[in-house]
């Protein structure tokens, strides 16, 4: 069993945010695998996704980011699933926007949802695949700008951003953080 979760901000006000990136990426990967989502054990929404033998759980928290590491926590230790079977999706600021980055460990970087999943698992030894939200206009407080909406005019970079994420996890549960380090954490080159 594997779980997969998605880091965001519940509700209607926050749906389309920078921060909530890490929903839309669970929420496409349940889309193309026709999984419904239901309340968790936790305080949090959980699908089923089978595949073959083996279950994976796709997860979003119910909480606020900053306090997510409770239930992804808790729903790891309810179904028995070790960090190493846990990857985390979340929005990063420190990335270019669109720009996805691997990691099977490493500190928070600043982003208060994934200190708290540190936090609550006891370590920092997890899998995350951070997406590129972009900084912004460095005169706007950074909480202003993670609590925002994107611009149209980058529209399509998130919308293909999201893509990636979702087949990014996907080949996650199939192959492993390092396969798909190696694929995903390129910069791709300009022609």
């Amino acid at each position: 069993m594997k779980l997969i979760a998605g880091l965001g901000n519940p509700g209607a006000s926050y749906r389309g945010t920078r921060h909530n990136i890490g929903y839309e990426v669970i929420d496409l990967v349940a889309r193309r695998h026709d999984v419904g989502f239901e309340a968790a054990p936790v305080d949090a929404l959980q699908g089923k996704w089978r595949r073959d033998s083996e279950v994976v759980i796709l997860m979003k928290a119910l909480t606020f980011m900053n306090l997510s590491g409770g239930p992804i926590s808790a729903l790891a230790r309810y179904y028995r699933i070790p960090v190493s079977d846990l990857i985390v999706v979340s929005d990063d600021v420190n990335l270019p926007l669109g720009r996805l980055r691997v990691r099977a460990t490493g500190s928070e970087g600043g982003h208060n949802g994934l200190r708290s999943v540190a936090e609550a698992l006891g370590t920092i030894e997890y899998a995350r695949l951070r997406i590129g939200v972009g900084r912004g206009d460095a005169r706007v407080d950074l909480a202003d700008h993670v609590l925002s909406r994107f611009d149209p005019e980058e529209q399509s970079a998130v919308e293909a951003a999201v893509v990636k994420a979702a087949d990014a996890v996907e080949m996650w549960v199939d192959r492993g953080t390092v396969d798909v380090m190696n694929v995903y954490n390129r910069v791709e080159e300009s022609s």
